[in-house]
């Protein structure tokens, strides 16, 4: 019996071939300490400038810029909590959404419980955040507006180079956690406007335990890790060249391979979308019809619970209801009820994500399954 089709993209990718080889040499006789200074030692850290290089050349960035972290969660923590640390004394306002991924939120809502001023603003039935919210909200200590560039459940993106444009003019630096977007859109820095900036490399066929924070140059930032001065005193502790090496590799390929990846998982996302929605009256698109990651597809499930319509199908489709660092109880998606979705809507969503080794044969079964699973268990 054939392995149940994979339409978790957004939970993590597979490490793709290309990124297995670049990792490979550094698993084995590229072993040295990238801070020793001879020459086994230089040879691991040319791999990590070698990968910096490339995960600058993606972002638009400086290669100075890039900062390599294990996860996006402690990239937008070392985000987060080092710009409150750096400008606490002058201001104590921080701007997040209701959307935001735990590793954002949670940091936020720390600092609130130790007498930081937290406003979490509220997003339209879509996912969007109105920048008009934003400036409505924003104050002369406000010190970071931290927004996510595309929504890890629903793929909504957000509108971050108008929002990044508010807070500096009102003297705010901006934040957003891009671990969906990379490798998927198009992720500009300067474009986007943004001061900080979280990468994982699971997101887009990267190894697992590795991420990177962009950090524009003179942003004021204080370690919140201390140490050694690894990563510019950022993020101290011996760097993970292998998982690093991976990073770069992979940034290459999303690099040169975007227009034609991002085309390639619309038709995949669009196509499993007309199946469903033409067998299942009253299928509910959860989300931006537009304006979302190209292959994501959260999608509410009439009259059935999403946990039980994947349990039904799962000999035929690997999915979750959401995201996968949230319960795995019958609960409502936070993400939903902040989009005013019902409860049976939520209770009924499940996001299907593919990936660009999706092809027209897998979303064929996919569909068959969801959809004879569907028959079987609705009332």
């Amino acid at each position: 019996m054939s392995d149940p089709v994979y339409l978790d993209y957004n939970a993590t990718t597979p490490v793709a071939p290309e990124v297995l080889e670049a990792m490979l040499p550094y698993l084995r006789e590229v072993y040295g300490n990238p801070s020793s200074s001879h020459v086994y030692g230089r040879s691991a850290y040319d791999g990590i400038d070698r990968a910096r290089k490339e995960v600058a050349k993606l972002l638009g960035a400086h290669v100075e810029e890039i900062v390599f972290t294990g996860c996006a969660t402690e990239a937008s923590n070392i985000a987060i909590l080092g710009v409150m640390r750096a400008l606490g004394s002058i201001k104590r306002h921080v701007i997040t959404s209701a959307i935001e991924h735990p590793a954002v939120l949670q940091p936020c809502l720390r600092l609130r419980e130790d007498g930081w001023d937290v406003t979490i603003l509220s997003v339209d039935q879509t996912g969007r955040i109105d920048p008009e919210a934003v400036a409505r909200v924003i104050r002369a200590d406000t010190a970071l507006v931290s927004i996510m560039q595309a929504n890890n459940e629903i793929g909504t993106v957000q509108p971050i180079a108008e929002i990044a444009r508010i807070a500096h003019s009102h003297g705010a630096l901006m934040h957003t956690d891009a671990a969906q977007s990379v490798g998927k859109i198009v992720v500009d820095v300067k474009a986007l406007g943004v001061d900080l900036l979280s990468i994982a490399g699971h997101k887009f066929y990267a190894p697992k335990g590795v991420g990177a924070l962009y950090i524009r140059k003179n942003t004021p930032i204080a370690s919140v890790i201390v140490g050694a001065d690894h990563e510019r005193g950022v993020r101290p502790g011996t760097e993970n060249v292998p998982a690093i090496a991976g990073l770069g590799a992979a940034a290459k390929i999303a690099r040169e391979r975007l227009a034609a990846s991002t085309a390639h998982l619309r038709q995949m996302r669009d196509l499993l979308h007309h199946r469903l929605a033409e067998a299942i009256p009253g299928l509910i698109l959860n989300g931006h019809p537009e304006l979302r990651l190209p292959n994501t597809l959260n999608v509410s499930f009439p009259g059935v619970t999403g946990r039980a319509l994947l349990e039904a199908a799962e000999a035929d489709v690997a999915a979750s209801l959401g995201s996968a660092c949230h319960s795995e109880s019958d609960t409502v998606s936070g993400v939903l009820a902040a989009l005013g979705a019902t409860i049976e809507q939520a209770l009924g969503a499940v996001r299907l994500s593919v990936g660009t080794p999706t092809t027209t044969r897998d979303v064929a079964r996919a569909a068959k399954a969801l959809i004879a699973a569907y028959a079987k268990i609705h009332r």
